[in-house]
């Protein structure tokens, strides 16, 4: 007595006896529904491939504002693309992770996980229950990240002092700082280790928010600059009677407005003689000044506002020989209160209903200084007491350069801050991805169970990361990927002969393998072990889905 439901919809529901059961929409189910994920994932990995690695090559990214963008970054290009596919959201959210959490890998990640997915789907169709895959997944990942942390990480004191340079030279060789690298890594080397503090457990912490990119017009990018200890600004004096140079300096944040007093709406003052109307006007200016006077009475010699400040209170702020400057970015006053120890002013209103001052609201550096740099002049607040921070000043011929020299420097940024914070590091070009797929294709001999296959399938996949970076070399990724499973090989069954072939890896500019950790090609353990976890739980994600209903729009009149 089974039939299919009259609902109207191809949802292709049976239903029993004269239970009615409908669904408004498409529904589809079983193989359907992986091999659609699996080619709207394969389909998105497919475009950031050819940007993997340091022969890696820029995507162009026009948005429906005619907007340009050009970029070799993982994360920005998903960002940039509108995805609808729920599936493909799925690596989109996941490369915003991987950019949040470390930075670094955001391209690998997608490309790992799209690959564990694509073989995941083909065991499925060989009749492996999806459980069974997803099982041997997460062992292949336990086992993974226990074998990096064991016999492929290495500390970085046991390196030398150029560990640090050649972390940086590794995440901007693939950048468009490529060219440049030698020169960058130094400095953002230099910035990173200007911001350390100390965290709440006692471990040091280098925050990358601390590190202010600043971007000028004109001029190449060898000309770019590097302010330790600073804070820099593209926003000039309010006023040009003021000073341009203010030592020491005594800074107030005040996030109202610095302008004649008004009424507010709806208050009407009544006034019988014509007298008393200037003493109004006179008075609205005082309120004005007296706040203005709390101020320089106070120390204070150079104030940020995020409001506005009108030229009666600018007048007084030239008198007293202090720098004022206007409509500053909210990110900004937050920060300047960081770093200069300043207290953010909302208002002078005490309980008493009166207003004060405190100088101890004020934040203190060695010097504010107002300089033209390219077009715009900028402010720089340099020597600030309150707690470390730095200012790059990069300077690009145009906007699409310069928007991508910000992003490079993020990553490279970020691969340092996890290395000095994890102080480990392991070699790069493949080498990790190539020790753990022989690593696991022997582990997964070892077990009797149906989790052989998927771990012997993961094995495989992490393969994908060396075969993608010699074929955007312009080499023979089969010969390329063969000598280094062969090297990998003999380091993990006679490790005393050959110690040193366990950090082999691509050497893309000569078309052959090589020590990397000699070389000096090295990245941060955490961006590889993170990676890993991602694309494994975001694969595992997608394979669990079975079942896709898409409910249909409501009709007019329809409940």
């Amino acid at each position: 007595d089974a039939q299919f439901c009259a609902c109207g919809w191809s949802c292709g529901m049976v239903v029993r006896g004269n239970v009615g059961l409908s669904v408004a929409g498409d529904r589809d189910a079983g193989d359907t529904v992986r091999d659609a994920n699996v080619t709207a994932v394969a389909a998105l990995a497919n475009i950031l491939k050819s940007s993997l690695g340091p022969q890696g090559l820029d995507k162009m990214l026009v948005d429906d504002m005619g907007d340009v963008t050009i970029t070799n970054d993982g994360a920005t290009i998903l960002k940039q693309l509108e995805v609808e596919h729920p599936a493909a959201k799925v690596l989109v959210e996941l490369s915003n992770l991987q950019d949040q959490e470390v930075g670094d890998g955001t391209t690998s990640v997608v490309i790992i996980a799209a690959e564990l997915l694509k073989r995941a789907n083909d065991l499925v169709k060989c009749h492996i229950h999806p459980t069974s895959v997803i099982a041997g997944y997460r062992l292949a990942m336990k086992e993974s990240v226990k074998f990096i942390q064991q016999n492929l990480a290495v500390k970085v004191e046991s390196l030398g002092v150029d560990t640090l340079t050649q972390v940086a030279r590794t995440s901007l060789a693939s950048k468009l700082l490529g060219a440049e690298q030698d020169f960058f890594c130094q400095m953002v080397v230099d910035a990173m280790q200007s911001v350390k503090t100390t965290g709440s457990d006692g471990k040091p912490k280098f925050p990358v928010g601390q590190v202010n990119i600043v971007k000028s017009h004109g001029r190449g990018a060898l000309e770019s600059q590097l302010l330790a200890n600073g804070y820099c600004m593209q926003i000039g004096r309010a006023a040009q009677g003021m000073p341009t140079r203010v030592s020491p300096a005594k800074i107030a944040l005040i996030d109202f407005n610095l302008q004649k007093f008004k009424m507010a709406m709806g208050v009407n003052v009544e006034v019988t003689d014509p007298k008393e109307l200037e003493m109004l006007r006179q008075k609205e200016m005082d309120i004005t000044k007296e706040k203005i006077g709390k101020l320089t009475s106070a120390g204070c010699n150079v104030v940020f506002c995020s409001k506005g400040i009108d030229d009666l209170a600018l007048k007084y702020f030239v008198e007293a020989g202090a720098i004022a400057v206007r409509r500053v970015d909210k990110a900004d006053m937050k920060r300047l209160a960081k770093v200069t120890g300043a207290k953010i002013q909302v208002t002078f209103s005490t309980l008493d209903g009166d207003e004060k001052f405190d100088p101890a609201c004020l934040g203190h550096a060695e010097e504010v200084v107002e300089e033209r740099v390219g077009d715009n002049d900028h402010i720089f607040v340099k020597g600030c007491k309150g707690s470390r921070a730095s200012t790059i000043l990069l300077r690009g011929a145009n906007e699409f350069m310069l928007e991508e020299m910000d992003r490079s420097l993020h990553d490279a940024l970020c691969a340092v801050g996890r290395t000095l914070e994890s102080n480990s590091v392991v070699a790069g070009g493949g080498a990790v991805e190539t020790a753990v797929s022989i690593y696991l294709e022997d582990f997964a001999r070892t077990l009797g169970s149906r989790e052989q296959l998927a771990i012997a399938e993961f094995a495989e996949a992490l393969l994908t990361i060396p075969k993608t970076l010699a074929l955007n070399a312009a080499c023979d990724s089969i010969e390329l990927v063969a000598k280094l499973r062969a090297h990998h090989f003999k380091a993990q069954t006679t490790p005393g002969d050959s110690q040193d072939f366990k950090h082999y890896g691509l050497d893309l500019m000569n078309g052959k393998v090589r020590n990397s950790l000699s070389a000096g090609v090295l990245e941060p353990m955490v961006s590889k072990l993170k990676s890993f976890k991602f694309a494994t739980e975001a694969a595992i994600t997608i394979l669990r889905i079975d079942d896709l209903i898409k409910l249909a729009p409501e009709q007019d009149g329809q409940q």
